[in-house]
């Protein structure tokens, strides 16, 4: 198996991974600032739970068929784009409702971890990005790479939990202090459908 320096250096590089500004943890800051941290970290389950997805697939290797295949690939990112647009949508609705209707949303639990499913699981980038990462840190000589690959994303989705949870704690807690009016709530929401249409739009735009 893959020896202990081997799997810190591997943690090390996963959390600067994870705390580069990248469409997850900007998704993540802006879900907890406009719905409170409670709805940032039932989001970051969503996202790891995605990562064992895309875990499983550069494992197998199924993700090569993404890399492989412009149709696949580009399904798939066409639907992501259009379930960012979709969210995006519904934040600049309740960024233009009436003054007496900004009130918070309440988003029900597991519409919130599904969104994070669906929004990691539907961006062909990740796997993508595992299937060239991962592997530059297993060694077929040192026994199953299918074994090491899912170590390897386990302590990637560990990073990223740690990474994001402590995002959506600390932007819930910034939302609730600096947007607690009404009208500061509008314009987060703004806000969060600007950035929500922007990475649609990046998603639309990226290229193998």
């Amino acid at each position: 198996m893959i020896p202990v320096d081997g799997l810190l250096l591997f943690f090390g590089a996963s959390l600067l991974l994870a705390l580069a500004p990248g469409p997850d943890n900007l998704f993540v800051l802006t879900l907890g600032m406009v719905e409170g941290p409670r709805a940032g970290l039932l989001v970051t389950l969503g996202l790891c739970t995605g990562l064992l997805g895309h875990t499983a697939l550069a494992a197998f290797g199924v993700a090569a068929v993404l890399e492989t295949t412009p149709l696949a690939f580009d399904l798939l990112r066409w639907l992501g784009a259009a379930y960012l647009g979709y969210l995006a949508w519904g934040a600049f609705r309740a960024a233009l409702a009436p003054a007496g209707s900004a009130a918070p949303r309440q988003v029900q639990a597991g519409a919130l971890y599904r969104r994070g499913v669906i929004m990691n699981l539907t961006n062909p980038k990740v796997s993508i990005f595992f299937l060239a990462f991962l592997p530059q840190f297993a060694d077929p000589a040192r026994g199953s790479m299918v074994a090491q690959m899912l170590l390897l994303g386990a302590l990637f989705i560990l990073a990223a939990l740690l990474v994001f949870g402590a995002i959506a704690a600390t932007s819930g807690v910034i939302g609730r202090a600096v947007f607690s009016s009404p009208r500061s709530r509008r314009v987060l929401e703004g806000i969060a459908g600007g950035v929500l249409l922007g990475l649609a739009i990046r998603l639309v735009w990226y290229s193998r």
